[in-house]
């Protein structure tokens, strides 16, 4: 089944904290670096291989003007994917539903997201998809709290809270589809009234899942808040590693391919495990971060990784990627080899390393060729891979 993700992003806010310091406009339609606040997260999910398409909900009497200034952003710089546009309600959760009512039917997943967080990143959707799994109904990002939390009535503290037990929600939250429309046909058949998607999710019994959010995923609410679109946030880089790796048959390490045994093939010479084809992808990802080559963090001369599980070496190199704001978007990996015959295997090591790499199959490519009996490939004599990942990287 394929899974076609939509994100509604809510642009139909009134910003009644906003107004006096604005002079009436919504904050959602604030110029920011030239363009209305929502386009900006537009251009973000658009960042987003996986995505399809975009709804834009927008107040219902200025639905026509706002649909002709989309048509002008598109012209300037067309994100890539399908926009639509429809009304929204008098509640934030009326225009998810209405928002929910534009969608495809196709539509299998969607990200609910507040145009008032235009400073997220394509990481933090990724980290979402790959946080929604079949035991849990919906992934939202949170950060810890840091200021003590009191209960309060009239005034008198009734109880301090445990923060480490709090977390602050932001948005974008993603959820299957199906289950969202039910869960907002059953709030409104049931005079539900909640601040967010996930809220509405956990009253009717569905488990949700928490995924580290992002301090610069601020939301735009005060006068104060205004400050930040005085300092432009920059946009992720674009960047591609390239990486190289050989390995000679005649060893004692049974093949292994992107983290799959190859049952058969010849045996590989390797310090390590010798998966030729996930040493690559770790220059790959070392490349796109300017941090050397895997031989650098990983020497053959080191005890330490004697006969090591590439798949733990790939885990290192991934945390770093993390750590440097590094989200990868698509990986083409090809093995060249006279023997063995990889066409059996292709499927089942694109499905592996997607998993290490949390990423969708669809972002994963793998080929195998031959050299045509040239070269110590054409001999038989080893094997050799070569990985191309294209990604985006925070500014520093």
């Amino acid at each position: 089944m394929t899974h076609s993700l939509w994100t509604i992003i809510l642009a139909a806010g009134q910003g009644s904290r906003l107004a006096a310091s604005t002079g009436g406009t919504r904050k959602q339609f604030l110029h920011h670096e030239g363009h209305p606040l929502y386009w900006r997260s537009v251009l973000t999910m658009s960042a987003v291989p996986e995505l399809a398409g975009v709804v834009l909900v927008f107040p219902p009497r200025e639905l026509e003007q706002r649909s002709a200034e989309l048509e002008s952003l598109k012209n300037i710089s067309d994100p890539g994917v399908r926009i639509l546009t429809t009304g929204g309600g008098d509640r934030r959760q009326d225009s998810v539903r209405l928002g929910l009512a534009a969608l495809p039917r196709d539509c299998t997943r969607v990200l609910v997201h507040d145009s008032a967080r235009p400073f997220f990143s394509p990481a933090l959707v990724q980290a979402l998809l790959a946080g929604l799994t079949d035991d849990v109904c919906g992934v939202i990002p949170a950060i810890p709290v840091t200021d003590t939390i009191k209960q309060v009535e009239n005034d008198l503290v009734l109880a301090t809270l445990p923060r480490e037990t709090m977390r602050a929600v932001q948005t974008p939250q993603l959820f299957p589809a199906a289950l969202l429309r039910r869960v907002h046909e059953q709030a409104l058949n049931n005079d539900w009234t909640v601040t967010d998607d996930a809220s509405m999710i956990e009253r009717a019994g569905y488990g949700v899942r928490i995924v580290p959010g992002e301090t610069a995923n601020l939301k735009i609410t005060t006068p104060e808040d205004l400050r930040v679109l005085a300092t432009p946030a920059p946009l992720p880089v674009p960047c591609t590693g390239f990486g190289y790796d050989v390995h000679a048959y005649g060893g004692n390490r049974p093949m292994v391919l992107g983290g799959m045994p190859i049952a058969g093939a010849p045996f590989v010479k390797a310090h390590s495990d010798g998966d030729v084809l996930l040493h690559a992808l770790c220059d790959a990802i070392l490349g796109c971060l300017g941090l050397g080559d895997i031989g650098e963090h990983f020497p053959d001369s080191d005890d330490r990784f004697e006969n090591i599980s590439s798949g733990i070496l790939l885990s290192e190199v991934m945390d770093k990627a993390r750590a440097l704001g590094l989200c990868i978007t698509h990986v083409d990996l090809t093995v060249i080899a006279q023997i063995p015959r990889l066409a059996p295997h292709k499927e089942a090591i694109r499905g592996n390393v997607a998993r290490l790499l949390e990423l969708c199959d669809q972002q994963v490519n793998v080929k195998a060729t031959t050299e045509e009996h040239l070269g110590f490939t054409g001999r038989k004599e080893g094997i050799k891979a070569v990985a191309v990942v294209t990604a985006t990287r925070k500014q520093a």
